[in-house]
């Protein structure tokens, strides 16, 4: 009896001892080349930004610690889909089109298309057209390129695999201007990187919307402690200090 009795501590003491079960890892996918949201840090070799400060966040409140990977963004919902990654958290529009295919958190920021022309170019551009027959950019994959076509106002829309791409031509003359993520060209050209492009103040988006985390559908749980976690930051003021951070305007959070 006395040694059924001790090894029966003996259990008790090893139950206790156990670590408590490791919070699952789950692989991010972001882009290393949408400053401030997502970019590559020299630096470190990691992937750094808002959205990855945001998931940091979210994952300690939801349970999760997040393993950011770096993806061209055309190729982040066939990889979310492919379950080649767990969730997206990037600067990427919540649009119907998307949601047809994935699940998005609540909003976390907004914002609409922004404008570059050459710093020569002095003009006043206040919407699309004032471009009228003019060859313009914007970013493969992004919610800016089907009303640029559609418009029907332009020479050509030439298709770019980043907004650095689209800055360059711009900045080269071999664009007129470049549509993009206004928080994007905004941070790039206050770089002061590319010396011969200038970000237009007047310009009033045709396309506004906002960015949240994607993930799967069909994964009720995990969205419901993101969206948890994401309403927490915003009454905590998380998201508040996470926009401060990298410059971007509290304002602009639709919450």
């Amino acid at each position: 009896m006395r040694y059924l009795v001790r090894a029966a501590g003996l259990a008790l003491a090893v139950l206790v001892a156990a670590p408590a079960q490791a919070e699952p890892t789950l692989r991010v996918g972001a882009t290393p080349t949408g400053l401030p949201f997502t970019f590559l840090d020299t630096k470190t070799n990691s992937i750094q930004g808002v959205m990855v400060d945001l998931i940091g966040a979210v994952g300690k409140e939801a349970g999760f610690v997040p393993a950011v990977e770096p993806l061209q963004f055309s190729t982040l919902i066939p990889a979310l889909t492919a379950r080649k990654i767990d969730l997206i958290s990037a600067a990427m529009f919540i649009t119907p089109q998307r949601k047809e295919v994935v699940d998005f958190s609540e909003p976390v920021y907004s914002y609409g298309e922004g404008l570059i022309v050459p710093k020569a170019d002095g003009k006043a551009y206040t919407s699309f057209e004032d471009l009228k027959g003019e060859t313009v950019g914007a970013q493969v994959g992004t919610a800016f390129v089907e009303p640029l076509r559609k418009s029907g106002l332009f020479a050509e829309v030439k298709i770019y695999d980043t907004i650095p791409d689209i800055i360059r031509d711009v900045n080269s003359g071999r664009l007129k201007a470049g549509f993009a993520d206004s928080p994007i060209l905004a941070y790039y050209v206050k770089q002061g990187t590319f010396q011969g492009v200038r970000m237009v103040e007047g310009f009033k988006p045709r396309v506004t919307a906002s960015v949240g985390v994607a993930l799967r559908k069909g994964e009720g749980d995990l969205l419901q402690r993101i969206n948890a976690a994401i309403a927490k930051l915003k009454q905590d003021g998380g998201l508040k200090a996470i926009l401060d951070k990298w410059g971007l305007q509290p304002s602009a959070d639709p919450s």
